[in-house]
């Protein structure tokens, strides 16, 4: 008897394959598109084929989640004659919102797809799977499991295409989970997905990746905070690392740690910026040596490996698509650790995740304070 896996389906070409590979597998797959934001008109609900609750994919555009990407969806479901559903999580998204537009509102610099990802897609997935009576669940990200002989769970490891490691937006996944999960696109490089689904007939397979944050299509964080929260009185003086006021801003939430491009600012050199300080309102800026950091202190700590210890050598990541850096870890208390760079790193921002590796495995990770 086939095992059941419920496979998160988002429209694209890698959970297409995903679909795809699973079914030559030998698994029996439930595909379940994630509608994530309200409607700009009302959708109606409606029952499938299944007697689940589905949102009309004839809707116009969510702020998230298109009313396109349903349908490209449900057509590869229909071809590849496999259960669909689509579900409306917009209450659940809703919190990722509110996190984005709170740590832009405190100076941070948010990490909405490291958050969906614990929050949304791998915790209701894994709920809708065992409603469904599913023994697995999976998505299209570019990640590996493998098992471990002397580890009772398997080990997160990069993707084999390292352009397109999806490991750094993993690492909060809860660790009872990891024997739940499959990830079928893992092992491939995106060209050979692409030509998979090509060769499968999957409508998807020259579909564009998607670049931008989900609920803000457009790229206009300032915009969607506006729209999200309203008008807020952010604006104030931009100064050096000595306090002298070189300039004034619009809104510390345009700015991020590390930013060089668009200060409003000129000098003779490259300048950056270095700090963002809500409670006066300045943005600090200054040169790239004033960014260096050979430090940082993360909290809210999820770790996949079994026990760290208390000090430990690895790699740290501080952003999506980051280079790595060597480094020692000491770990401060259950739910804090520090990183002491090998040299130093450039551009760590409060708010960012720092994800820790062993070569290519993931230990775990944290959020940069």
């Amino acid at each position: 008897m086939s095992q059941r896996v419920v496979l998160a389906m988002s429209g694209g070409v890698d959970s297409s394959a995903a679909a795809h590979l699973l079914l030559e597998q030998g698994y029996e797959v439930i595909g379940l598109f994630m509608r994530s934001g309200a409607t700009e008109e009302t959708a109606c609900a409606v029952e499938d084929k299944n007697s689940l609750p589905v949102l009309n994919v004839k809707a116009h555009k969510q702020g998230c989640c298109s009313a396109s990407d349903a349908a490209d969806a449900r057509r590869v479901a229909d071809m590849l004659d496999i259960p669909f559903h689509a579900l409306n999580f917009q209450d659940a998204f809703g919190r990722i919102k509110d996190y984005f537009a709170d740590e832009y509102l405190a100076g941070r610099t948010p990490n909405p797809c490291v958050m969906c990802n614990n929050w949304l897609k791998f915790g209701k997935l894994w709920d809708f799977a065992e409603q469904v009576g599913a023994s697995y669940i999976s998505t299209g990200h570019y990640a590996q499991l493998k098992p471990i002989a002397s580890e009772s769970r398997p080990a997160l490891v990069r993707g084999l295409d390292r352009s397109k490691d999806q490991s750094y937006v993993l690492f909060g996944i809860q660790p009872d989970l990891l024997e739940k999960i499959i990830f079928p696109v893992g092992g491939f490089i995106k060209p050979e997905i692409r030509e998979l689904a090509g060769e499968a007939g999957l409508r998807t397979a020259n579909k564009p990746d998607s670049q931008e944050i989900c609920f803000i299509p457009d790229n206009d964080y300032f915009g969607f905070l506006n729209r999200y929260r309203g008008q807020q009185e952010t604006a104030g003086e931009m100064v050096d690392t000595q306090g002298n006021v070189v300039g004034h801003h619009s809104g510390y939430e345009n700015y991020t740690i590390g930013q060089r491009k668009r200060l409003g600012v000129a000098f003779g050199t490259p300048r950056f910026v270095i700090k963002i300080e809500p409670e006066t309102k300045r943005v600090v800026i200054g040169t790239r040596d004033d960014l260096a950091r050979r430090t940082l202190e993360a909290n809210r700590c999820n770790w996949l490996i079994e026990s760290p210890g208390s000090e430990l050598r690895c790699q740290a990541q501080i952003r999506y698509q980051h280079k790595e850096a060597d480094c020692t870890v000491e770990i401060l208390d259950e739910d804090r650790f520090r990183v002491t760079f090998d040299d130093p790193e450039y551009g760590v921002a409060p708010g960012q995740a720092v994800v820790l590796y062993d070569q290519d495995r993931v230990l775990g990770g944290g959020w940069i304070m």
